[in-house]
């Protein structure tokens, strides 16, 4: 890792904890819209923003989750799964809008290990939780999607490391 990786993948990881810090009350338990999951849209530009997003969520699931032990394991295994399962498939999908498409697809299919830990550490019931956390993984990254894909146009992600 270079040093424009390691200085850019901070700079992601503390704007992921800084938007978490802000839309806490939404971020954590059975209903909810991380909004600084829109982050993981970067995942299609360059495999690199792996380090940022997922440094991110580790700090932020350390600073501000109620259920610390389980989120560090759950929440930063989800994350790590679903990039890397985009950054696999992304070899064979072309164009960033598809790229984008299996970016929601993974994330919010992979929210059944979100669900798996709220029923592990609050009792909360699989089945509704993976529904409610998987909504609401959709939503934000489905309002995402344009917002980096317009963002792209303008900054160039794919330059940036």
């Amino acid at each position: 890792m270079n040093v424009r990786t390691l200085v850019i993948s901070g700079l992601l990881a503390a704007l992921y904890v800084a938007v978490s810090l802000a839309f806490q009350p939404i971020s954590f338990q059975m209903f909810q819209f991380r909004v600084p999951e829109i982050l993981n849209h970067l995942i299609v530009f360059n495999k690199k923003y792996i380090y940022g997003i997922v440094g991110g969520v580790f700090i932020s699931n350390l600073l501000f989750s109620p259920m610390v032990p389980y989120d560090l394991i759950f929440g930063v295994g989800q994350s790590l799964l679903a990039l890397l399962l985009v950054i696999f498939v992304s070899r064979f999908i072309k164009g960033i809008k598809g790229r984008m498409i299996a970016t929601i697809i993974f994330f919010t299919f992979t929210m059944f290990l979100i669900a798996i830990e709220l029923n592990l550490a609050l009792g909360f019931p699989f089945w509704l939780s993976w529904m409610t956390t998987a909504v609401g993984e959709f939503v934000v990254l489905l309002i995402g999607a344009p917002i980096i894909y317009g963002m792209n146009k303008r900054i160039q992600f794919e330059k940036w490391l």
